[in-house]
């Protein structure tokens, strides 16, 4: 449900640029960037949960197969979506006036790199973020994934079993002192340049995570009772709405973030508290979150060809995304709805031939 929830926040970051009026154009939605890393915690602990037990090649074999087939064919559609809108962009500036028609960051180089799952990392010298903007933490998101089934693989035949769990505390201080050393800063929020290494860090603090929730499931911490997790789940909510709001003070200390949404995971996994229990009974939420990756990758599309609309051809003032952005986040959840059927899940579930 998070999943959902914080892509939509993800959604009004990227409509902010276009947008004037206080409902959108505000210090948390600014800020609301932030919130791809919960994205990679998020995915470390599911991985973490669902293939910690890898212990053959052919099973890790099977896991890259499973994950490339999750997030590349809907990025890949994506992808030539915005090549074919700046190929229609360039035939008709001949006969009407077209906005940002010599976008220079969207070009060869930056084709094959976002191809690739190259582009959030300095590979082929991209400039920014180039064609489908979000998709840049698509490229983060496969490298952790790579990084994960080498080191499995390794420890299948040179770790022993007891020491695996040691793996992740090793990556992730090898991958922060990399960040700092490249960067020579603790800041965290990087893309098309360290996007990747970031990337890594929220992936292994999810594993971190993880591990963390075992033990305390073990030793009872569901039985502290509902209102004890209310209460949990009630702070971390302020926190995490605290530290988005003065982000400007904290992004400095990057690494702050990744214990902030670790612990929100590690509060709401337990289910325990009535913030989690009300939230839970919300079908527009599950669907949400079933629906978030797709909301991810289709929003700035949606967002640009929304403002084509309704800002260029039909004059609306910025001013009335303080209404519009409503209109325009149900055409992206309905958009979503289906490519998370038709492009997501027919490739990840395809259907068996009779």
């Amino acid at each position: 449900m998070f999943r959902g929830i914080f892509a939509s926040f993800v959604f009004l970051f990227h409509l902010r640029p276009f947008a004037k009026g206080s409902v959108i154009d505000n210090v948390f939605v600014s800020n609301s960037d932030l919130f791809v890393d919960f994205f990679f915690i998020l995915s470390g602990f599911v991985i973490a949960m669902n293939y910690s037990d890898l212990n053959t090649t052919s099973e890790i074999k099977q896991f890259l197969k499973k994950r490339f087939l999750r997030i590349y064919p809907l990025h890949l559609v994506m992808l030539l979506i915005f090549v074919l809108i700046k190929l229609v962009k360039g035939s008709l500036s001949s006969f009407v006036h077209v906005n940002n028609l010599n976008d220079v960051e969207n070009n060869l180089g930056s084709f094959f790199s976002s191809l690739f799952l190259l582009h959030s990392t300095p590979i082929l010298n991209s400039a920014a973020v180039s064609w489908n903007i979000p998709s840049w933490s698509i490229s983060a998101e496969m490298i952790a994934y790579l990084v994960f089934a080498l080191f499995m693989l390794l420890s299948v035949s040179k770790i022993s079993k007891s020491s695996r769990s040691l793996i992740p505390y090793v990556i992730l201080i090898t991958s922060t002192g990399l960040l700092v050393y490249f960067t020579k800063s603790m800041r965290i929020d990087y893309t098309f340049d360290y996007g990747f290494l970031r990337g890594i860090i929220g992936f292994y603090v999810g594993i971190i995570t993880y591990y963390t929730y075992n033990f305390l499931n073990r030793n009872g911490i569901r039985n502290l009772g509902s209102t004890v997790l209310s209460i949990c789940e009630l702070i971390v909510i302020g926190v995490v709405i605290i530290s988005i709001v003065y982000a400007n003070q904290f992004k400095s200390f990057g690494l702050f973030y990744e214990l902030i949404f670790s612990v929100c995971i590690l509060v709401f996994t337990f289910e325990g508290g009535i913030v989690s229990q009300l939230l839970g009974k919300s079908q527009f939420l599950k669907n949400l979150g079933k629906y978030s990756y797709s909301i991810y990758m289709t929003h700035a599309l949606m967002i640009s060809l929304f403002n084509i609309v309704f800002i260029r051809l039909l004059k609306f003032p910025e001013s009335s995304y303080s209404y519009l952005f409503i209109l325009n986040f149900i055409i992206i959840y309905f958009t979503s709805a289906w490519t998370y059927k038709h492009i997501e899940m027919a490739f990840y579930h395809p259907k068996k031939k009779p």
